[in-house]
């Protein structure tokens, strides 16, 4: 459970809610107790630890920029959402890339 006052965490809740498994080639399974994608599922598609994933949902760590693109990749987020999650795990705008 997220605790009080946990936007970054209830963002990423209600967001993985919205993909199954199915849209990011994950099987399913027979019995869930979650609708979407579980943490450990969202954390893989991401490529990053389930650990590291749960530290970032609870913002007990620093949110990099490869970090958030790959959450966002794997939550299939549009700009608008991916502009939302970076303002909630750092209070910046997407870092623009150096041309």
């Amino acid at each position: 459970m997220a605790a009080a006052g946990n936007a970054l965490g209830d963002y990423l809740r209600s967001r993985r809610g919205q993909v199954r498994p199915e849209d990011v080639g994950l099987v399913a399974g027979a019995r869930r107790r979650v609708r979407g994608l579980r943490r450990e599922e969202l954390a893989t598609v991401a490529g990053v630890s389930s650990e590291y994933y749960l530290r970032l949902k609870q913002e007990r760590d620093k949110n990099p920029p490869q970090i958030l693109n790959a959450l966002a990749r794997a939550l299939q987020l549009d700009i608008r959402a991916m502009e939302y999650l970076y303002q909630l795990a750092s209070g910046r705008d997407i870092p623009q890339p150096d041309l």
